[in-house]
């Protein structure tokens, strides 16, 4: 921004980036910063009346930034609030003369009273609906049976099960919350439901207690206690405890899980559960940036197995994930591999073919949203044939690629480009303003860049040839899209010293003689310079700090 600004308008950035100092930056570093652009805004430098009213603007700007940067209290209160913290007027949230430290640990204080505030109204709602599908019909039917029938005798698939569940946080104090939770389940013509009552509280930073209390027509009543501990900063304790009363009379049961980090990225678990399915399970859990693994094996009553299973993660936009796991055991044997991406902002699909003995082959499809969870298991045979297998893999592949294609693309493309319109539409005005702002701005630099020019040529030094600030288009899949750039050779030129240009991370739309050329798209700094009479050239993210000259931005004269 180069010129005067509504105050309520400037973010945390503006005054770092049109000083063009790093966060960090030294009183050293913003003396000689404030020195220079003083020099180059400073009114009496200028006769023409339009462009001394402009550079007493920018200079006042240039001084009121050095002014908050330069004082530790307000930059503390400035990097933490922004430019309405320095409005003595309705803000009481500190006492001016605190230490900068003092102030970020109110600010701390004052987001936790937030968070707690904004937990009061969260009922933080999840669910889950599972709809189960028989299709074995297609794949183990008799010819003969079909050969009689009307229409062709299309394969019978129907819905043999299905699963709602549902729960609800009410937060009651900043420590207790209560837990509403139900169910219906039906199968094949039968079904039932419950409800449960769950009051948590936190007892301290190391650990949680939890009491409950369901009913349901299928089950009678269920009384439960969990709590959860951390026993040291590596280890952490889980019990659950339960009592269901029925007509064959009380059954209790136990559950303990004590984990331990093994290292950055690995737990251990060790879980012993006593009641109607007794079992004593050990596993090992690795989760990094690009995988995921887990080794399990447990010896119970009725279910003994061994489990283990592995995930890529890609690291891509979409979060693509592969994953594939083998488990074996007195029920037999199951083999299943799937993949998972992100299709939207949040949502994220998933398939899984499961192949079993004697289970059969199985499709199982699930989709995320949010909170809620939609979960399509369908089962296709009850033996394991090659057909099933290869309609099961290739047949979601080929349907999410034509729905990526054909649907997804398309509609992510389009709510894109709304978002973006109506960002337009809401900076169209400001946008403009900060447009006449720079090319003022340029105007004034004009003598100073002249100056600047004439010294650098004198010792071969840095010259800016061309410089452009926007939205580039060198993808050739995006050829219809149009480029959108700012010339800003001037206002790079003359941020040259002594044949050194250096700026920092932060956004460019800050810098003297910048503004935003398209609001909320990605935006790149391309640079054509010479330095000792060679040609270089650079093209920088936004964000990214850049320093020229460069031997690596070096033009080989073969190319």
């Amino acid at each position: 921004m180069a010129a005067a600004v509504d105050e309520d308008e400037i973010d945390n950035d503006d005054y770092y980036s049109l000083l063009n100092v790093r966060r960090e930056a030294t009183q050293d570093e913003l003396k000689s910063s404030y020195r220079r652009l003083c020099m180059l805004y400073h009114p009496d430098k200028h006769r023409d009346p339009e462009l001394k009213k402009q550079a007493e603007q920018l200079f006042n700007l240039v001084h009121q930034a050095y002014e908050v940067l330069s004082d530790p209290q307000s930059r503390a209160i400035y990097d933490i609030y922004g430019k309405r913290g320095l409005d003595v007027e309705g803000w009481e949230v500190v006492e001016r003369k605190r230490t900068p430290v003092e102030i970020r640990e109110e600010f701390e204080r004052l987001q936790r009273e937030r968070e707690e505030r904004r937990l009061q109204q969260r009922t933080n709602p999840k669910g889950t609906i599972s709809v189960g599908v028989d299709a074995t019909d297609l794949f183990d039917h008799y010819e003969e049976e079909y050969e009689d029938m009307p229409a062709g005798g299309f394969p019978h698939v129907e819905i043999n099960r299905m699963h709602i569940s549902q729960s609800i946080e009410a937060p009651l104090t900043t420590s207790d919350t209560a837990i509403l939770s139900g169910s219906l389940s039906t199968h094949n013509g039968n079904g039932g439901g419950s409800i449960t009552l769950a009051m948590r509280r936190v007892t301290s930073a190391k650990g949680w207690g939890e009491v409950e209390f369901g009913a349901g027509d299928s089950h009678g009543p269920v009384f439960g206690m969990k709590i959860f501990r951390n026993l040291t900063q590596r280890c952490f304790l889980t019990a659950q405890c339960g009592m269901q009363v029925s007509s064959r009379g009380v059954r209790p049961g136990v559950t303990t899980v004590l984990a331990r980090h093994l290292d950055k990225n690995t737990i251990g678990y060790l879980q012993w559960r006593w009641g109607t399915q007794s079992s004593m399970n050990t596993s090992v859990v690795r989760d990094t940036k690009t995988s995921h693994f887990t080794l399990a094996v447990q010896l119970g009553i009725p279910h003994t197995f061994m489990m283990m299973s592995y995930q890529y993660k890609f690291q891509d936009d979409d979060q693509t994930k592969i994953k594939g796991s083998v488990k074996a055991g007195f029920f037999g044997t199951v083999v299943e591999y799937g993949a998972e991406t992100k299709i939207s902002r949040h949502s994220v699909l998933g398939a899984t073919v499961s192949i079993g003995v004697p289970q059969g082959v199985s499709l199982k499809i699930k989709l995320n949203r949010a909170s809620q969870t939609y979960f399509f298991p369908v089962h296709l045979t009850d033996q394991l044939l090659p057909s099933a297998v290869f309609y099961a893999t290739v047949g979601p592949l080929l349907f999410y690629l034509a729905m990526q294609r054909l649907v997804i693309k398309p509609y992510l493309s389009n709510q894109r480009e709304q978002e973006l319109e109506k960002q337009r539409e809401g900076a169209s005005s400001e946008t403009a303003k900060k447009k006449q702002e720079a090319e003022s701005a340029v105007l004034l630099m004009q003598e100073s860049v002249r100056r600047i020019i004439e010294a650098e040529e004198s010792k071969l030094g840095l010259i800016i040839l061309n410089a452009w600030y926007g939205k580039f288009v060198t993808d050739n899949s995006r050829k219809h899209e149009r480029a959108k750039v700012i010339d800003v050779t001037v206002p790079l030129q003359c941020l040259v010293k002594d044949s050194k240009l250096i700026l920092t991370e932060a956004c460019k739309s800050g810098l003297p003689g910048f503004y935003d050329p398209c609001v909320g798209e990605e935006k790149s700094l391309k640079v054509l310079y010479q330095f000792r009479g060679v040609l270089h050239q650079v093209l920088s993210r936004d964000t990214e700090a850049l320093r020229i000259p460069k031997q690596s931005h070096r033009i080989d004269a073969d190319t």
